[in-house]
């Protein structure tokens, strides 16, 4: 196992290389100018303009930018933005905890709902709660995020006035007042990402738990007279988890880049509205950081889902 994970790992940094190679490039040959606010401004001149792009490094040529950038990022120095002259490792910090905040809680939620609602669809396969169970999974894998969360804003918002449909970072309610603030605003941007999240893993832990429930293990639990739901939960369930334990590993970088659009739409001052205003800013620097990271989790991932079912499946050896 051990040679096995640094094989990987060795594969890993090939990889990571190539794809912010790619990142870089198409950022460098992408239209726009980060200086385009100088360019607009009558009161700084033509030579101090093109003085703060010499200084910048955007009249190098893009292997040199990349060669100098990637020595930055190998001593994991971000470098700074050009919109806010801000180390991009301070921006970084600020967004992350929000963000891990609404994915971390989005997944423990789809799990929550996923597993259960699969379990009992497959148990009582082609059942009223089977076929209603699959239909709403298929509609809530079908929607995209950003139509849940514009749905959810027009009922809870708009219509009924429940829940606020604008996050802030600024609430000073103190006591028990201000920590149902700071849920009742996490909770739809938390149930956008969580219902969508949710219809993907419960179809696998059906398919899953309709592929155990017929094995011969199950058959034997049953005829030594056992409870039904001790077969279920002891026997079928813990060998159907293993499939599905590998497929949320694989999920957890996509629950965290889905969330970029679902900041957009609730105002979440998260990775994810940093990226899409550093895009429209043409802030290199913070994209490419934010990108890199992504890359990064989506590796990272990829092994550890790779491992967990080695170590979970005693018939997977890793040479």
């Amino acid at each position: 196992m051990g040679r096995y994970i640094l094989r990987r790992v060795l594969t890993a940094i090939p990889t990571l290389i190539a794809i912010s190679m790619v990142i870089f490039g198409i950022l460098a040959l992408a239209p726009g100018d980060p200086l385009s606010d100088l360019a607009l401004n009558p009161s700084v001149p033509p030579e101090v303009r093109q003085r703060i792009r010499k200084n910048l490094g955007l009249e190098d040529p893009i292997p040199v930018r990349y060669a100098r950038w990637a020595s930055s990022m190998f001593r994991l120095d971000f470098g700074y933005s050009f919109r806010t002259r801000a180390p991009v490792s301070d921006l970084l910090r600020d967004r992350i905890p929000t963000t891990l905040y609404i994915s971390g809680a989005a997944f423990i939620v789809s799990l929550l709902i996923a597993i259960p609602i699969g379990v009992l669809s497959a148990v009582k396969q082609y059942s009223v709660f089977d076929n209603v169970a699959t239909t709403l999974a298929f509609i809530g894998f079908s929607l995209p995020t950003f139509c849940t969360g514009l749905l959810m804003i027009l009922l809870f918002t708009i219509k009924l006035g429940w829940l606020p449909s604008i996050y802030r970072t600024t609430i000073d309610t103190p006591g028990l007042a201000g920590v149902w603030e700071h849920i009742k605003q996490a909770i739809m941007p938390v149930m956008v990402l969580a219902l969508f999240q949710a219809a993907t893993f419960m179809r696998f832990v059906r398919a899953s738990m309709l592929e155990s429930i017929h094995q011969d293990y199950v058959r034997t639990a049953r005829s030594k007279g056992l409870a039904e739901r001790r077969v279920i939960t002891a026997h079928a369930l813990r060998n159907a988890l293993i499939p599905v334990v590998t497929i949320v590993a694989l999920s957890l970088p996509g629950i965290i880049t889905g969330a970029v659009i679902t900041e957009q739409i609730f105002r979440v001052p998260g990775m994810g509205s940093l990226l899409i205003s550093s895009i429209n800013n043409n802030d290199t620097p913070v994209v490419m950081a934010i990108a890199f990271i992504f890359s990064i989790l989506v590796v990272f991932f990829n092994l550890v889902a790779d491992v967990v079912y080695g170590v979970l499946d005693p018939r997977i050896k890793y040479g």
